[in-house]
């Protein structure tokens, strides 16, 4: 039996692709489209089914993926939720799982890859283990020897702010802010501040709901 998939997805090029794509896909059926929330919600209340997999773009116009995702995951809990973006920027991911995405993907991912994540996040509910049980781990950071201003820095970097106004906030140069992001993208062992806002998340060393504050607060 295949798992069935919905797109919300408001470009029309990119929604019909995306169905093009994954009706090729042996295991999986395109089952719903919509080019909004708005729309999506619409088809849902009129009682078209409810699909296993969702995959919905995070910015769209009047309400974005972080909203729809939300209301899907009150109202359909049983839907595995799927970011699809070509933002790979932290604010967007922790958007989106904080809405309560398992799998954020970006829109350039190779056709295999996506065929992959699919079937992962169908079979595990999931795809991509950084972004599992976030905020719901113990922390466990004894083999990480963090000091107080690299925790700092890195608490600003999970933020929206950019590194510029990371180095105003900590009254550093950006000389010195480089040294901070090399130190932790080696410690933790990631390659982008993506990758860096999600291994922070996985050790619980920040909060989801803290974070929109960080910029305003400073």
């Amino acid at each position: 039996m295949k798992a069935t998939i919905g797109i919300v997805e408001d470009h029309t090029l990119v929604l019909k692709s995306l169905e093009i794509i994954i009706s090729s896909f042996s295991c999986f059926e395109v089952t719903l489209l919509a080019d909004s929330g708005f729309s999506l919600f619409e088809q849902l209340d009129k009682g078209e089914s409810v699909p296993d997999i969702l995959l919905i773009d995070v910015l769209m116009p009047e309400m974005n993926g972080d909203e729809v995702a939300a209301r899907v995951k009150k109202k359909y809990a049983n839907v595995k939720l799927v970011a699809i973006s070509g933002l790979d920027d932290s604010v967007s991911v922790m958007k989106m799982i904080r809405a309560g995405c398992c799998a954020y993907l970006q829109k350039n991912i190779e056709l295999e890859e996506l065929e992959g994540a699919l079937q992962e996040i169908w079979m595990k509910g999931y795809y991509n283990n950084y972004l599992t049980n976030m905020g719901f781990q113990a922390s466990n950071t004894d083999w990480m020897d963090l000091r107080d201003r690299e925790l700092e820095f890195l608490r600003l970097a999970c933020s929206d702010l950019n590194y510029h106004e990371i180095a105003d906030c900590m009254c550093l140069s950006i000389k010195t802010i480089d040294g901070y992001r090399a130190c932790l993208f080696a410690k933790f062992g990631v390659k982008s501040r993506v990758g860096l806002v999600l291994e922070a998340l996985k050790h619980n060393l920040i909060s989801l709901t803290s974070q929109a504050y960080l910029k305003r607060k400073y």
